[in-house]
Formats: structure tokens, sequence, C-alpha cells
């Protein structure tokens, strides 16, 4: 795209990990972009410091046409924060738009080209390309097929690996999706988590974590900046929580985040959509330990696999879990717990 058109590529060598964002900082500092790429993590670090960095935030938005993210979910609350501070800077909101593809489709498959009002929408097929949705379970699998799906792995085993297709010649990506407008497909998809991080509950109910944890990423900003969603083999959903970079500094933390909770939790209905007990985690995400992928992308698996005992220890209560009644509900805290203790 930027041969095409004759501009010029800056490559940033930052990454969306605490103490690894100061060189983006530094970068944004000296560059006015037209057009900026990042990863949902990327934005979310970035709009604290927009926010709160008058001269970051003009010389960001001097001559920005375009935002662009894709890799993961980007929470509505931070495409608000990005739209307030658009308009804090130039007066109006910049355009923001995203793509979904894998690796294995080059890596482009869909595409937003038109303005869309939400984040969540991941356009229509590039040209050229089939999209098929498939049930599995209580989600739609995206399945895609086209000249830009790989033949295969490439050396995988010493000789290329096929890609496993269906039996349509579809290849499952483990991405679900559903229509933004189930009556009119032209209006684009919208991504619906990875089908691979759902879970049961004890109860036989499926917990979606990627619709999940975005809403409520969205319910504790600007305190919390990710989450991850706890709870297979378990009665009811827990979260492990990443504060903000400033969010440690806010007053009265763990009964902002109870009541918080409590909020999300009276607008939603079913023990899989509601968050029960919280805790959080005082490290933060490690790339070494794979917590990250090397696109921002929290490592839900790789994480709960890692910190199991706190996994434990948010199911067993103690000072540092917060326990959130459900709506309506008289349920008594286990042992040791308390119900709104930092």
């Amino acid at each position: 795209m930027v041969l095409w058109h004759g501009g010029a590529l800056y490559i940033d060598g930052g990454k969306p990990a605490p103490g690894a964002f100061d060189e983006t900082v530094r970068n944004l500092r000296e560059i006015s972009p037209t057009m900026y790429f990042n990863v949902p993590r990327g934005f979310d670090l970035l709009v604290s410091h927009l926010e709160n960095d008058a001269a970051l935030r003009d010389t960001f938005f001097r001559n920005l046409d375009l935002l662009f993210y894709a890799a993961a979910a980007l929470p509505q609350s931070t495409w608000a924060r990005l739209e307030a501070v658009s308009r804090l800077a130039r007066g109006s909101c910049v355009a923001m738009v995203s793509a979904w593809g894998l690796t294995e489709t080059s890596p482009l498959a869909t595409q937003v080209h038109a303005p869309i009002a939400r984040a969540g929408i991941i356009g229509v097929p590039s040209r050229g390309t089939a999209l098929a949705f498939v049930p599995i379970g209580q989600k739609l699998e995206m399945r895609v097929r086209g000249p830009n799906v790989s033949p295969g792995y490439w050396r995988l085993g010493g000789a290329l690996a096929p890609l496993p297709l269906d039996d349509d010649g579809f290849f499952p990506t483990g991405d679900a999706g559903v229509l933004a407008d189930a009556t009119d497909p032209s209006r684009g998809v919208v991504f619906d988590g990875r089908i691979a991080e759902n879970f049961k509950l004890t109860s036989g109910t499926w917990v979606h974590v990627g619709e999940l944890r975005v809403a409520v990423i969205a319910a504790l900003a600007p305190i919390v900046s990710d989450a991850v969603v706890a709870g297979h083999g378990r009665d009811e959903v827990g979260i492990l929580v990443f504060l903000a970079p400033d969010g440690d500094r806010a007053e009265n933390l763990a009964d902002r985040l109870h009541d918080a909770l409590r909020t999300f939790n009276a607008t939603r209905e079913g023990s899989s959509k509601c968050v029960a007990r919280a805790l959080v985690l005082r490290e933060p995400p490690q790339i070494d330990a794979g917590e990250i992928t090397d696109k921002g992308y929290l490592n839900q698996r790789a994480i709960l696999e890692r910190r199991a005992a706190l996994v434990d220890a948010l199911y067993e209560g103690g000072d540092e879990v917060i326990v959130v009644a459900p709506p309506r509900s008289s349920v008594t805290p286990p042992k040791g717990a308390s119900s709104n203790t930092k």
C-alpha cells in the first residue's frame, strides 16, 4: 500500500507491553502519521497517553486520516476513548477500520471498506474469498476458502503439510463470527471470539470467553486494561484482571471494582454472562512466558496455566478476592472471602 501510493513507512520498535511501550510514545512525539496501525492492546496503552499529554495528542492527530486495528477484539470502551481524544484534538472523529484473517489466509480474509460506528466489525470478505459459517456448539465458526489460503505448512515435518480443510474445501479458523445485520450481509461480519477459548461451567452452560472478556473490560474501564476469564469445571465465572497503567492509584480500588461488577451483572442474564468473583494480578503479563502473543493479545490458556495457583486462590477466597453476589440473590460468599476488600 505504501509503495503503491508513494508513501513513507515507519516501523515502530516498541511493543504493546509495560516498559516496552515507552519507545512507541517516543516515536509518536517525532512522527505525525497519516495512517496508524496497531493492535487493540497497543491502542489501549496509547489512549491513556493521548488523554493526558496535549503535545503528544496534537502531534499524533495533526495529519491523521485513518486508524486501523486488528489481531484481536478492540473493547468498545477503548473505541469511545479514541473518539473522545480525536474530537479533543481536531473537533471530529478520525475514521477507524479493521480487518480479519490468519497467517494461513495470507493474512487478509475480510476487510472494512466503509464507515463503521462501533468496534468489532471486521468487514466483508476480500475479493475472491469465500466465508462460511459453521455451527460449533452455540457459536458460528468462520471458515475461509480462496486463492489467499495457503496450500499448506512449509517444512512442517520435513515436507509441505496440507492444511486441514473441511469437505467443502474451507479452512477452519477457530474464530467465531456473526453477521452485523442478519438481513443484509453487506453490512459486514462481527468478530465473536475464539471457539477454542470457550468452556463449560459445572452446570453445563457454555461461557463465551471472547464476548465476556470484551464486555468486562468495557465495564471496568479505565481502571482495568485487560482480563482473563476463568471458571472451567467451576460453578461460576471468575476473572483475573490486569490494571491499567494508573489503575493501582485509583482510590478505593476494590470497592470501585466491586460496584462496577455489580452494575455489570445487573444488566446481564445467566451465570455464564455474569462475573461472580475477581482477583487483581499485580504481575503484568509476561511475553517471555507466552502470556502475550506477538500481536499483543492475551494468551488466556497460557495465563491460566502459568498462574494456576492464583486461579485456585480466586475460588478459595481470601482478603484479595472480590466476591460479587449475583443480582437479586442472597448467595453467601464462601468462608474466608470478602465482598469488597482490597
